[in-house]
């Protein structure tokens, strides 16, 4: 059935951008309610551990509903205007009914994944292992968005890529089981004793258990191989990000900043480009 994409490449890697856009929208539904989500469902445990009444919500809240409204007018967004990219070019980037504009994180995000998986099909061919890597980028830019929003990294995705990326090692990825299963062992100690290091000489917590989940996952797919070049990239990249941050008055220094973003770009570096940089090291020290 899918042979006329591998046979005629540009038509694969066109059928991959448009499905990445598609998941792009996707994306931004899950970014916008999955925390909203989680937090309703923290309130109701709360209360019935004390022992409060909950009282049921009397609209439903997930995934699939209500349908997407603009915020301002609570117009409802019909499908012609939710066509990936397009829509937002159509309407100028404006709700159809108050005008109001529309954020310009909703095309950025589909656009993102939409490059991403044209990347991953690029790279790795119009193969299992090509989408898969692409769920793979799926996964870390929607934890990119939720960290930066709400310094949440939530275990409904962080735990399930660990377990995926362990399972497509088997067959699928172009590394051992054994390799993934120390790596995703290995990415959460490591960031486990960093933690607890920081905490013992400073009394506060340098970063959030969402972060070890993240790395551990980044460890399944990638391989413990790639694991010291990612805790570099990411905490050089954070480091520099950081300090331009506060320099430019944008953040501050007292303010937490999420550590998953970074993480997650390593990790994309990673994926597309790590054995040149691994083989680029090693030539510039003339091993």
């Amino acid at each position: 059935m899918f042979d006329i994409f591998i046979q005629v490449p540009w038509l694969g890697l066109s059928f991959a951008f448009v499905i990445g856009l598609m998941f792009g929208s996707f994306a931004n539904v899950v970014i916008g309610r999955l925390p909203v989500m989680l937090q309703q469902q923290w309130q109701r445990d709360c209360a019935e551990s004390l022992g409060q009444t909950v009282a049921a919500p009397q609209v439903p809240f997930n995934l699939a509903v209500p349908r997407s409204h603009c915020p301002h007018c609570g117009h409802t967004i019909r499908w012609f205007e939710n066509i990936p990219l397009l829509s937002f070019l159509l309407l100028r980037g404006q709700c159809s009914k108050c005008k109001a504009p529309i954020s310009w994180r909703y095309p950025s995000i589909e656009l993102a994944i939409g490059l991403l998986t044209l990347a991953c099909i690029w790279v790795f061919g119009f193969t299992l292992q090509g989408w898969s890597y692409a769920v793979l980028v799926y996964a870390l830019v929607i934890l990119t968005a939720i960290d930066r929003d709400h310094m949440l990294l939530p275990d409904q995705i962080t735990l399930p890529l660990i377990w995926l990326g362990m399972l497509l090692s088997i067959a699928v990825l172009p590394i051992s089981l054994q390799s993934s299963v120390v790596g995703a062992a290995s990415g959460y100690l490591a960031l486990w004793c960093v933690f607890w290091l920081f905490k013992l000489a400073t009394g506060k917590e340098g970063m959030g258990y969402g972060d070890f989940k993240l790395l551990a996952a980044l460890g399944a797919w990638l391989g413990w191989q790639m694991l010291p070049m990612i805790i570099l990239l990411s905490s050089v990249v954070g480091a520099v990000v950081g300090i331009l941050m506060v320099t430019l008055g944008k953040h501050q220094q007292s303010k937490p900043m999420p550590f998953g973003p970074f993480l997650a770009l390593a990790g994309i570096l990673a994926l597309f480009f790590g054995e040149v940089i691994y083989t680029t090291y090693w030539q510039w020290l003339g091993l």
